[in-house]
C-alpha cells in the first residue's frame, strides 16, 4: 500500500473538516442538490469524454495510487545477474526451475526458457509495456478531466443558485437555500478536484513512470540474458536504470 497516498488523502480532508468544525456545525455543509450537481454532473459528462468500458476501467486505474508496490529496482537487478549467471553457465533452459518474483521477468525467461528468437521476446516484452502504458493512460486522462470538470460544475451550480437566489427576492425563506447552493457547488468542485483528482493523477504519472522503468530494465535483462552477457557486465548495464543517489547508496 502507498501510505503516503491515504496519509495525504486523510491529513487534506482531516484539515478541512476541523476548519468547518471550529467555525461551527458541519452539517451546514452538507446540501443535496449541490451533491447531486457537482459529483452527479461531473461524473455525467466525463462519460461524454470516452468510451463507457475505459470509464468504469478508470475507477481500477485509482487503486494503483492507493495499493501499488514497486519492486525496488536493486532487487530487479541482483535477481537478474542471478539469472544470467545460471544461463551463462547451464543454459537457458536451467533457468526452467527457478523461482522469480517478479511476473514480468517470470514471463519474459519464460519465452526464453521456450525457445523464441530474441527479436520476437523483445517484441513481445515492447508491446506488453505499451499496452500497460496506454491502459494507465487511459485511466488518468480519466480523472484529470474529472479534475478539470468537478470545479466547472460547481461554477454551474453557482449560477444557478444565484439565479434562485433572484427570482425569490420577495421570499426571504428562499435565499438561504438558494444561496448555499450557489456557494456550496464551488466547493464541493474545487474539493474534487485539488482534494483528490489531481493530486491523484500526478500520483499515477509518477506510479506509470517508475513501473515503465522498471518493465524496461527487465527487457534489458533478458535480451543480456539471450545474447549470453557476461552478468558483471550486465550488471553495469542495468545500473544505469538507477538514479545516480541510488547507486550512490548501494555501493
Amino acid at each position: 500500500m502507498d501510505i503516503a497516498s491515504l496519509l495525504g488523502f486523510i491529513i487534506g480532508i482531516a484539515i478541512i473538516v476541523s476548519a468547518i468544525l471550529v467555525g461551527g456545525d458541519v452539517m451546514m455543509f452538507v446540501d443535496v442538490p449541490s451533491i447531486l450537481i457537482v459529483f452527479g454532473g461531473t461524473f455525467g459528462v466525463s462519460l461524454m469524454r470516452i468510451p463507457l468500458t475505459d470509464f468504469f476501467r478508470s475507477f481500477g486505474v485509482v487503486a494503483k495510487a492507493f495499493l501499488n508496490k514497486r519492486d525496488d529496482p536493486n532487487l530487479l537487478i541482483e535477481e537478474g545477474v542471478r539469472l544470467s549467471d545460471i544461463a551463462r553457465k547451464n543454459g537457458l533452459l536451467a533457468l526452467e526451475g527457478e523461482t522469480i518474483t517478479n511476473e514480468f521477468l517470470k514471463k519474459g525467461i519464460g519465452l526464453c526458457v521456450d525457445g523464441h528468437d530474441p527479436a520476437f521476446v523483445r517484441r513481445m516484452l515492447e508491446q506488453e509495456i505499451s499496452q500497460m502504458v496506454s491502459r494507465n493512460e487511459v485511466g488518468q486522462d480519466m480523472w484529470k478531466g474529472v479534475g478539470d470538470l468537478a470545479p466547472a460544475m460547481g461554477m454551474i451550480g453557482t449560477l444557478v443558485g444565484l439565479v434562485q437566489m433572484l427570482a425569490n427576492m420577495s421570499d426571504p425563506s428562499a435565499i438561504g437555500p438558494a444561496m448555499a447552493v450557489a456557494l456550496l457547488t464551488t466547493l464541493y468542485g474545487a474539493m474534487v478536484a485539488n482534494c483528490f483528482a489531481l493530486p491523484m493523477v500526478d500520483k499515477l504519472s509518477k506510479v506509470l513512470l517508475y513501473e515503465k522503468t522498471n518493465r524496461e530494465l527487465i527487457m534489458e535483462t533478458i535480451s543480456g540474458i539471450q545474447e549470453g552477457m557476461n552478468p558483471k557486465v550486465l550488471e553495469v548495464l542495468l545500473n544505469s536504470y538507477i538514479s545516480d543517489k541510488k547507486r550512490k547508496a548501494q555501493d
